[in-house]
C-alpha cells in the first residue's frame, strides 16, 4: 500500500517549511491535541528525522475549561508517543478585557510560545492552522469591513512562526490522523455557536458550498494569498517612505553628510499630499505607532481620522490609544503624549 494521500499532503507542507533549517536545529510545534496540530507534529517528527532536527512539542493550558490541566497532561503523553524529542507544557492566564476571549487567549498563547522558543533555542515555531482556518478568517474580515490587511488572512510566516498547513484542508488533517491511528481531541469551543468563527464554519461556509459549488474554502484561501501580495507591496512602499521621513540628512549643524538624525512623532504634510491614499494612510499608521500608539488597539477609524486631520478635513486633535494625541502644526502632523486627567 502507498502512503495515504492526506498524510502525504501534510508532510509536503511541513517539508517545504523545514527546508531552510540547518541540520540539528530545534523546531517547536504548538500542539492542542486536535487533529490539525497532532497531524502537524507527526509530520514534523517524520520529516525532521531526515536532517536530525530536534522536535519539541508544546501544549498551552489556557485554563478556560474544566479539566484543562488533565487534558494538557494527555497531550504531553501523546506528543511523547508521536516521537517528539522533548515536550513542554505551559499554563497561561487569559484576561479577555477589551479583547474578547478568543483574541486574549491567542495573545497569551503566542506570548508563552515565544518564551518557550527563546528558552529552548528553537529557530521556528510551527502552528497548525489549515486552509479552512484561512477561509474562515477571510470571511470574518470581509463581514467586518476590516480592509485589505484582514482579507489577506493569516500570514504563512511571521517573526519566528510558520504555518505549514495553509494549503491543507481540515479534512486532510483528520484523515491523516485516522490513517496513522492517532486519537485526537475535539475542542468543545470549536462547536460553540457563541463564537463567530464557529458560526462561519458550521453555517456560512456550508451554505456557500451548497449555493455556489465546492471549493469555496480553497478559493477564499487563494484570495488571501493574492491580497497579501498586494498588501505587503504597499506596506513596503509605505515603510520606505516612513523611514525616509524619519531619517533626514543634516549638514548645517556640524554633522557629516553621512550622519543622520532620526525624527520621531512628525510627518511633513507635503510628503503625504504627494502620495496615494493607500500609502499615506500606512505612513500615518507607522508614524502613530512610532509615537507610542498601541498596535493592537489602533484601528481603521483612528487611521482615517489621522488622514482627515492631515488633509484639513477636520480640525483640532485626534486621540489615539496609548495616550497619544495627533495635531496639525503648520506644515507637519505631530504627535504628543495625551495628558492624564486628574
Amino acid at each position: 500500500m502507498g502512503l495515504h494521500p492526506s498524510i502525504a499532503a501534510v508532510r509536503q507542507g511541513v517539508r517545504r517549511t523545514l527546508a531552510g533549517l540547518d541540520p540539528g536545529a530545534t523546531v517547536l510545534v504548538a500542539c492542542s491535541g486536535g487533529a490539525d496540530s497532532l497531524a502537524l507534529l507527526a509530520a514534523t517528527v517524520f520529516e525532521g528525522r531526515k536532517t536530525g532536527l530536534r522536535v519539541v512539542g508544546a501544549t498551552v493550558d489556557h485554563g478556560l475549561q474544566e479539566g484543562s490541566a488533565d487534558h494538557a497532561a494527555r497531550v504531553v503523553a501523546q506528543m511523547v508517543g508521536l516521537g517528539a524529542d522533548e515536550t513542554a507544557t505551559a499554563t497561561v492566564q487569559v484576561d479577555p478585557a477589551g479583547l474578547g476571549i478568543e483574541a486574549a487567549a491567542r495573545r497569551a498563547r503566542y506570548a508563552v510560545l515565544e518564551q518557550l522558543r527563546e528558552h529552548l533555542g528553537a529557530g521556528l515555531v510551527l502552528l497548525g492552522h489549515t486552509r479552512d482556518d484561512q477561509a474562515e478568517t477571510v470571511l470574518l474580515g470581509l463581514t467586518r469591513g476590516s480592509g485589505g490587511r484582514s482579507l489577506a488572512g493569516m500570514r504563512r510566516a511571521f517573526d519566528h512562526c510558520a504555518r505549514p498547513l495553509l494549503d491543507v484542508g481540515r479534512a486532510d488533517t483528520v484523515a491523516a490522523c485516522l490513517a496513522d491511528g492517532i486519537e485526537f481531541w475535539d475542542d468543545p469551543h470549536n462547536s460553540d455557536p457563541g463564537f463567530a468563527r464557529v458560526r462561519v464554519r458550521q453555517r456560512v461556509l456550508p451554505v456557500l458550498e451548497e449555493q455556489l459549488g465546492p471549493g469555496i474554502a480553497a478559493a477564499l484561501a487563494r484570495t488571501a494569498d493574492q491580497v497579501r501580495a498586494d498588501v505587503e507591496a504597499l506596506d513596503a512602499l509605505a515603510a520606505a517612505l516612513h523611514d525616509r521621513i524619519r531619517t533626514q540628512r543634516h549638514t548645517s549643524c556640524g554633522l557629516e553628510p553621512t550622519e543622520r538624525m532620526t525624527l520621531r512623532g512628525e510627518v511633513p504634510l507635503a510628503e503625504l499630499e504627494a502620495q496615494p491614499r493607500a500609502i499615506a494612510t500606512r505612513v500615518l499608521r507607522l508614524a502613530a505607532l512610532d509615537a507610542g500608539a498601541l498596535d493592537a488597539e489602533l484601528f481603521h477609524v483612528h487611521v482615517t481620522a489621522l488622514a482627515d486631520l492631515a488633509a484639513g478635513r477636520i480640525r483640532g486633535e485626534v486621540q489615539l490609544p496609548g495616550h497619544v494625541t495627533a495635531y496639525r502644526d503648520h506644515a507637519h502632523l505631530r504627535f504628543r503624549t495625551t495628558p492624564v486627567a486628574g
